[in-house]
């Protein structure tokens, strides 16, 4: 156990009065010996985008779309070719979330700064715009150093400065401006430079041309299945694209909820299910082993620190996958009255509400997972089907597609149910059929897995250069 004995002086002198350990411990020590933030770095001010730049292709990165790692995933928009995929990026952007970097500029998430999702700006990525989310800084010196000093030598001074509260921890630019960075490292790091430098950008250019072999798992999958059964994407992104279109008044009275919104008869999403019809006449429905189903609503006294059980909420599966650290654990009686709406191995659990997250679809792969899965989250259980493969489908473009087709509502607010979901296509091939796909999947995402362990482990060496010419001096 550390103690700490400090003065109410020092936190009356802290202009939020913080009181955490981290913040008093790490900054208890005399400011003589340490560079302030301003002499070593700037905030960037002038990062605001032209938005008439935005009528052709262009990249944009969230928080969401970066790892641990620093390296991104940017998802392509073009404003002349608004899609419903996309909306929800286009209204952030809209609302002025966006904003442009340089060549060395570094990116820190000021949401949850402690998952490491910096981002240095190199050649490769100076054309993708990027959420305001990050706090953009450039360095006075040394940026390429600098920035892996952030992510080892001085991680633990960035979340002493970062504000824990209920929530995640989060950073200010008035809070890191406070940051101090010990002047015989900096001076050490100043004075090898050339050699660090080089050293950098070696092992940084073996990094850019491994991720240039990446792919991303969405990439593989529509590939996958767009190889297999003769997906033509290139006709659907064309049909996205068309902006005015014509409808027969027989086109609104040919559903049973008698529809007319636009997305809804958008050629893009009847080409889709053309495409489907043609290789399978089967439905979901026709391989339930039983009717799907909504979760269970909770509230705030359900949650319990010593339940074993996870509540597998929108958020949770965001990623694709069920992530228990970001679910909250709940008390075993609420687990026991809601029995009926646990989850067990091979059930498919899928988002019905919320832009960017309606759609997205986790397969629980293991018998351990215990669980109650949320009111806006539907079960799928299949019999007779392979759960990996249908979880893979239901990932693909074509499938996420007719989510966005057939959800209702408007904003935020948009919902779709089993009653819809059962009736979308699945395809009909064997067993043996949809497990050679499953395993080609699975042969490509291990490559990619490879390649990104193999850019780990080079950024690592990077931190041991560092270290060393720090033990060294």
């Amino acid at each position: 156990m550390k103690i700490q004995n400090i003065q109410l002086k020092s936190i009356g002198e802290e202009r939020t009065l913080r009181y955490d350990f981290d913040y008093h411990y790490f900054y208890g020590i005399s400011s003589n010996e340490y560079y302030k933030f301003e002499e070593l770095f700037e905030i960037a001010k002038d990062d605001n985008v032209d938005f008439d730049n935005l009528f052709e292709e262009f990249q944009y990165c969230e928080i969401g779309n970066t790892d641990k790692n620093g390296e991104i995933t940017p998802v392509t928009l073009d404003f002349s070719k608004r899609n419903l995929l996309d909306e929800n990026y286009y209204k952030k952007i809209e609302k002025g979330d966006i904003i442009s970097a340089s060549k060395d500029d570094i990116l820190i998430a000021k949401v949850r700064p402690n998952l490491k999702k910096y981002i240095r700006v190199t050649p490769d990525i100076e054309s993708v715009y990027f959420t305001s989310a990050f706090l953009h800084l450039k360095a006075k010196a040394i940026p390429e150093i600098m920035y892996y000093c952030f992510r080892n030598l001085f991680y633990n001074n960035l979340m002493a400065i970062s504000r824990q509260g209920k929530g995640y921890p989060t950073l200010s630019e008035t809070d890191i401006r406070e940051l101090k960075f010990s002047k015989s490292i900096i001076d050490t790091l100043i004075n090898k430079k050339e050699t660090l430098t080089n050293q950098i950008v070696c092992i940084e250019s073996e990094i850019s041309s491994l991720k240039h072999q990446t792919r991303t798992q969405q990439d593989i999958i529509d590939s996958c299945f767009g190889n297999e059964f003769g997906f033509d994407y290139d006709r659907f992104e064309t049909l996205k694209a068309v902006k005015i279109f014509h409808s027969n008044n027989s086109d609104f009275s040919n559903n049973p909820d008698l529809r007319f919104s636009a997305k809804f008869h958008r050629g893009a999403g009847k080409f889709v299910m053309e495409q489907l019809n043609i290789v399978t006449d089967k439905k979901i429905k026709h391989y339930l082993s039983e009717p799907i189903v909504l979760g269970a609503s909770i509230s705030p006294d359900n949650y319990s620190d010593d339940g074993d059980g996870f509540y597998i909420s929108m958020a949770t599966i965001k990623s694709w996958s069920f992530n228990s650290e970001e679910a909250n654990t709940i008390s075993d009686e609420y687990a026991e009255a809601k029995s009926e709406k646990t989850v067990r191995k091979n059930d498919i659990i899928l988002a019905r509400s919320g832009e960017g997250t309606i759609g997205k679809v986790a397969l629980i792969d293991n018998d351990d997972i215990n669980g109650v899965f949320a009111d806006f989250t539907m079960r799928i259980r299949l019999k007779n089907y392979n759960p990996e493969f249908a979880y893979y489908f239901f990932r693909t473009s074509y499938f996420q597609y007719l989510v966005e087709v057939y959800k209702k509502g408007l904003g935020n607010n948009t919902n779709i149910f089993p009653v819809v979901i059962q009736e979308f296509p699945l395809i009909d091939i064997s067993l043996e059929e949809q497990q050679r796909i499953v395993d080609e999947i699975h042969s490509e995402i291990k490559k990619q897995d490879e390649i990104n362990e193999k850019i780990v482990e080079l950024r690592s060496e990077i931190d041991k250069i560092i270290e060393k010419a720090i033990v060294e001096d």
